[in-house]
């Protein structure tokens, strides 16, 4: 099993969305990492229908009753070019589904849109992402929860994920 690199996020690929629904984030966000060659052309199209088939959102309520959800949409790695996650703030809270009861909708005020170009890893950078979470306190959640420029939002992630 190969380790998961060092930083899995920079500033260059984090982002704040205004979007008002799941698909426009996925969409707006997807075309800018188009733009950048970090995904292939038809990442958007397979996101999406992925994330409809088999829904990314995360309750975080079960760690603390206080924090936002979070949902980490990601698809297979023929559609990617490199091993990032690519944290999203959100303006507007979003709809997901949830990832371990699918029927159940969860509002989503950040997104960790995992590029994946190597399988093996795939659980690796979750557990990551989810160890991040954990040992987040209190105000470093709700900032992370609340920031409104992809610099607030990199500053409380760098060094953690």
């Amino acid at each position: 099993m190969s380790e998961v690199k060092e930083s899995l996020v920079s500033i260059e690929d984090t982002f704040i969305s205004h979007a008002t629904t799941s698909e426009e984030v996925l969409e707006e966000i997807g075309l800018k990492l188009l733009k950048k060659g970090l995904v292939k052309e038809k990442f958007i199209e397979n996101i999406l229908e992925r994330e409809e088939n088999y829904p990314t959102g995360l309750d975080l309520s079960v760690i603390d009753p206080s924090y936002s959800n979070i949902a980490v949409p990601h698809t297979e790695g023929e559609y990617v070019n490199a091993t990032k996650v690519i944290p999203v703030g959100l303006t507007n809270k979003v709809v997901f589904h949830n990832m371990i009861r699918p029927k159940e909708s969860l509002e989503v005020s950040n997104l960790f849109i995992i590029l994946n170009n190597s399988p093996e890893e795939q659980s690796q950078i979750l557990a990551k992402i989810m160890d991040f979470i954990n040992i987040l306190d209190t105000e470093e959640a709700q900032a992370l929860f609340q920031a409104s420029t992809p610099l607030d939002l990199y500053d409380i992630i760098e060094g953690k994920l």
